[in-house]
């Protein structure tokens, strides 16, 4: 069985009481959140569980109204990917 538990600063998939994926993700300012790390088990990749994750914290911020700055690689790749999360993209100029 799969839940998601949020604590206040990731988002933990739980499988059969073991932690197999997570994202975590904290304030910057008042405004910015930061997700600075991403990891899914060997044994879920390529289940688009991380797409999941990050989608989940995009919710959250829209839900704060709030901004993400995508400090993680597969987080930025998947801003990078996805135009609809534009709106809560803080970008660097440049990017």
């Amino acid at each position: 069985m799969r839940e998601i538990r949020k604590d206040s600063q990731e988002l933990v998939l739980v499988e059969d009481g073991q932690d197999v994926a997570e994202i975590h993700f904290k304030p910057l300012d008042d405004r910015t959140i930061v997700i600075d790390h991403t990891y899914v088990s060997e044994q879920l990749r390529g289940q688009k569980i991380g797409d999941q994750l990050v989608k989940a914290v995009v919710d959250i911020a829209r839900k704060e109204g709030k901004q993400i700055f995508p400090a993680c690689s597969f987080a930025l790749a998947q801003f990078k990917r996805h135009k609809e999360y534009k709106d809560v993209w803080a970008q660097v100029e440049g990017e």
